[in-house]
Order: C-alpha cells, then sequence, then structure tokens
C-alpha cells in the first residue's frame, strides 16, 4: 500500500505543477493580448473623432479575458486541491492581470460614450455655422 501512496504524491505533484503551469501559460497569453503602451498612447486621425475609434479599437481585450478565465479556473482547481507552494504569488499574478482587465474595459466604456456623444456636441455647437 505504501507504494501506492508514493505513486499518487507523485501523480499529486506532478499535477500541481501542470496547473501552476496551464495558470502562467494563460496568464502569459493574456498580457499578450493587451494593447501595448504605444498603441493607446499615439494615434494617427484626422480629427479628435477619428482618434477616439482607434482609441476604442485598441482598448478590445475579449482574447484576454478568455485566458484570464482560464487561468482562474486552473486556479479553482489549484486551490481546492490545495496545489500552490505560494498561493499568494498566484493570486497576486491573476489579480493584477484582471486589474489591467477591468481598468481598460472601464476606459472602453468611457471612450464609447464620447465615441457616440461627440458628433451630438459637433452639431449642436455647428448651429450658427
Amino acid at each position: 500500500m505504501e507504494q501506492a501512496t508514493l505513486d499518487e504524491d507523485d501523480l499529486f505533484g506532478e499535477a500541481a505543477a501542470e496547473i501552476e503551469e496551464s495558470i502562467e501559460e494563460h496568464l502569459s497569453a493574456a498580457r499578450a493580448e493587451l494593447p501595448d503602451a504605444k498603441t493607446v498612447w499615439e494615434a494617427e486621425a484626422d480629427n479628435v473623432l477619428g482618434v477616439l475609434n482607434s482609441l476604442r479599437a485598441s482598448l478590445e481585450v475579449a482574447d484576454a479575458e478568455d485566458h484570464l478565465r482560464e487561468a482562474k479556473k486552473w486556479y479553482s482547481i489549484g486551490s481546492r486541491a490545495d496545489a500552490f507552494e505560494d498561493q499568494a504569488a498566484v493570486e497576486e499574478s491573476i489579480r493584477s492581470v484582471a486589474e489591467v482587465i477591468e481598468l481598460i474595459e472601464s476606459l472602453h466604456e468611457d471612450v464609447g460614450t464620447l465615441t457616440a456623444s461627440l458628433p451630438q456636441l459637433r452639431q449642436a455647437l455647428q448651429v450658427d455655422d
């Protein structure tokens, strides 16, 4: 019976390592899907609406969200199995990516509001032109 326990411990150790590896792979993929700083800072457009449309397009994070969800799924399994050597570090990595995605989503919404409102403002200001 002792041999079976050793085999199970080895298998559990391998599974735990694979879970952590999967989480890190998904978090890396999520980070890779985030826009880079240059993309959100620099814009080429003829007017403000063009800049806003460009910015809004650069703030798409659906693929990053998908990878974050997968990382959270694997984290949930690993957490319940108490499989992490440093659970706080894994949690912090997930939290860090999640916070950036939340910020980008919020900004995407704000830019969308401006993009939708700006033509109305322009029209209202052109009444006397």
